[in-house]
């Protein structure tokens, strides 16, 4: 009898504690919804040292310009998804998260879309300068007037109608320029990529006068195993300027002109 009116008396105990920590909880969570934004706190993540955005750009997206301020408001009026939706819309913001601390800032964390190639588009058979950059999942976005990433050109008639590299059909594409990125060689080599209307690539070097004819973008393991043979062992006993082409698309072989 003894024994069973210790284990209630333990059992309202721990329920009571149960209640009481419920308690602060949720009036912990109605005070920090009941507090006001004191600073917004932007983390960007660089890329090589470097950002295509500002703090000012993001809390200008994050605040429509302006017309809609968020130091100030109640916690509680504000919507984290609805935020996060609006600074994702910009081009140069590929993902995004809004959190808040126990002092009142609200702490936005912006990672930026990493360059593969700078897209110079044509028009009318005319090379514009402005253009966009390729991301590293194939999405087109904009240039910025804070950083200018060394990455190599990408031109040709075959971006006049594909304005994104995501699809499945452009893997190999994307998968060329991330080759070229990964491996230094061919990173402080490469300087331009052209694909015609055929999906057919050439790319052009930092030395030497010579194109590459790569063909499709298929097999570039085998492709960049002979041009590396071309670099390491050809070039160096001909003569850096001996040849004006480089063709590796066909199975064994290196037609050198």
């Amino acid at each position: 009898m003894f024994s069973t009116f210790k284990s209630i008396k333990k059992r309202l105990f721990a329920i009571g504690g149960l209640l009481v920590l419920l308690s602060l909880i949720a009036f912990t969570e109605i005070k920090h919804r009941q507090k006001r934004v004191q600073a917004v706190v932007i983390h960007i993540d660089q890329i090589d040292g470097h950002s295509f955005l500002t703090r000012k750009d993001v809390t200008g997206y994050l605040t429509n310009e302006g017309a809609d301020p968020v130091i100030g408001k109640v916690y509680k009026e504000l919507n984290f998804h609805q935020l996060e939706e609006r600074l994702r819309r910009h081009g140069l913001v590929n993902s995004c998260q809004i959190s808040r601390d126990l002092t009142g800032d609200l702490l936005v964390t912006v990672e930026q879309p990493r360059p593969l190639a700078r897209l110079i588009a044509s028009g009318d058979g005319v090379q514009t300068v402005a253009g966009q950059y390729v991301s590293e999942e194939g999405r087109f976005f904009p240039i910025s007037m804070n950083y200018s990433a060394r990455v190599p050109v990408l031109t040709g008639d075959y971006f006049v109608k594909n304005r994104s590299l995501a699809s499945e059909r452009n893997r190999p594409l994307l998968e060329l320029l991330k080759r070229i990125r990964d491996d230094p060689f061919w990173r402080a080599q490469i300087t331009e990529v052209s694909v015609d209307g055929q999906g057919e690539v050439r790319m052009w070097p930092q030395m030497g006068n010579h194109q590459i004819e790569l063909g499709t973008p298929t097999d570039l393991e085998a492709k960049f195993k002979k041009l590396k043979l071309f670099y390491t062992d050809v070039l160096p006993a001909k003569g850096w300027d001996r040849y004006s082409r480089v063709n590796v698309q066909y199975r064994n072989q290196i037609v050198c002109e």
